[in-house]
């Protein structure tokens, strides 16, 4: 027979270990702006499928998008308090509250989709995450996407004089604010889910969006001239609450770090991918297109960097590697 002390001892030890797996068990919340149709949207909730499975059930993620949390600047609010644990955000609210991250958003710093998704993955702009616990409480998991900044409007717009006064739907940042005031435009921030009624009404003359968001929200249904101009990437970071991140054991740390990474980068390839035949179906609607590079903004562009090359001191090597990655 047993001893009775030894199968006390095994018995607190069981209950001990059952206790502390329920007590490392979370059910995560995770909060973004995107619509569910959005690849934002569905690479958080393959996310959370991943977190299922490799912590054995033992965690889960309840994916809210849409807004269903409020907006950017309330979900940080809520992830730096600990009320919510996850977020994928825009790095446009990030850089509200970090104005080093304003110089991802330095006009024509990349040429596309494919040189934008190797400056985000490269060591010059992982560097910036390293900003975000001390200066939002937040930390970053790594960067997603989506695809080049363009211009769709209810009038066309052939040179930059075309812009001034026309009232021009942003997220609500300073750099893209900054940009837009120096063309002369009045830059209107909106929440993405109220662009199409806006257009519709005449609330707004003109959008900044991408490519995925004018096909998907049907936006070109309510203005039909398009400014292909590709003057700004527009980067997205995987958050965890700081406060949420200290409770945790390193290994369900490094679980989560390397799941939402993965998916991450996912979202970044997805763009990559759908880059160029969502320009073609883009041309082959019935729109007003012009092309327009960095001349066709050349004031604009210098008024921003008289104004942010002070505020984001990364803007340097970002450029720096910006070229060298062109040069490879």
């Amino acid at each position: 027979m047993r001893p009775l002390k030894t199968l006390t001892l095994a018995v607190a030890a069981t209950t001990f270990a059952t206790a502390s797996l329920s007590a490392q068990a979370r059910e995560f919340r995770l909060g973004l702006i995107t619509p569910p149709q959005h690849m934002w949207s569905q690479e958080a909730e393959a996310f959370a499928e991943t977190l299922a499975e490799r912590s054995g059930g033992e965690h889960s993620v309840s994916v809210y998008p849409a807004q269903q949390l409020g907006n950017e600047a309330q979900m940080v609010q809520q992830l730096q308090t600990g009320a919510l644990d996850m977020a994928f955000l825009t790095i446009a609210e990030i850089s509200n509250r970090v104005p080093d991250f304003g110089a991802l958003y330095a006009p024509y710093l990349v040429d596309g989709v494919d040189h934008a998704a190797r400056l985000l993955q490269s060591d010059a702009a992982n560097a910036l995450l390293d900003q975000l616990p001390g200066g939002v409480g937040l930390v970053g998991m790594g960067y997603g996407m989506v695809g080049m900044r363009q211009v769709l409007s209810r009038s066309p717009i052939e040179s930059v004089d075309d812009m001034r006064g026309q009232r021009l739907r942003i997220t609500p940042f300073d750099p893209i604010r900054d940009f837009y005031t120096a063309t002369g435009a009045a830059p209107a921030p909106l929440p993405l889910l109220e662009v199409y009624d806006a257009l519709a009404n005449g609330q707004v003359d003109a959008i900044d969006m991408d490519f995925d968001s004018i096909l998907i929200l049907k936006f070109h249904e309510q203005a039909d001239n398009l400014l292909i101009s590709n003057h700004m990437m527009f980067p997205m970071v995987g958050v965890v609450s700081g406060r949420v991140w200290n409770e945790l054991e390193e290994d369900d740390q490094d679980m989560i770090r390397t799941a939402m990474a993965e998916h991450l980068d996912n979202v970044i390839t997805g763009f990559q991918q759908q880059d160029a035949e969502q320009e073609a179906e883009i041309r082959e609607l019935d729109l007003n297109i012009v092309e327009a590079d960095a001349e066709f903004f050349s004031d604009a562009i210098a008024e921003w960097e008289g104004i942010w090359a002070d505020k984001a001191p990364s803007l340097e090597a970002l450029r720096e590697e910006a070229e060298r990655l062109r040069e490879e």
